[in-house]
């Protein structure tokens, strides 16, 4: 926040909305972390949670063909972001254009999935 504050991105932070958002955040944060400081313990799990997929990936590398379903799960979570990002964040008062940009993590994020989904079929026809 005191980076949106200084000199020269001052103007730019404010004409964008992204300072009165981190404000906004950062009060919500501070005081959620007062009053209900197990809330965080979920982000934790989240990181965890994030942590545990990421090991999951490791199969594909091991052994493409046999693990071509974690491929598929990757594009199906990928698929999952675009709702949860415009329906969870408009509930949840989150501004258009950071949904926007959580909806690109899903879109941008099956890219790579995709191109190895057609290097394991590659594989598959080779009888690999």
């Amino acid at each position: 926040m005191s980076i949106l504050h200084a000199g020269w991105l001052r103007p730019i932070a404010e004409f964008t909305g992204l300072l009165p958002w981190v404000e906004r955040v950062n009060d919500a944060l501070r005081n959620t972390n007062v009053v209900y400081p197990f809330l965080a313990y979920g982000t934790d799990w989240l990181a965890f949670a994030h942590l545990v997929i990421a090991v999951v990936f490791v199969g594909p590398y091991i052994d493409p063909v046999c693990n071509k379903w974690v491929i598929t799960f990757g594009l199906i979570a990928c698929a999952g972001v675009v709702p949860l990002a415009l329906i969870a964040g408009a509930i949840r008062g989150i501004p258009v254009p950071w949904r926007l940009i959580d909806c690109g993590f899903g879109i941008f994020g099956a890219v790579p999935l995709l191109l190895t989904r057609q290097s394991i079929r590659a594989l598959e026809r080779e009888g690999v």
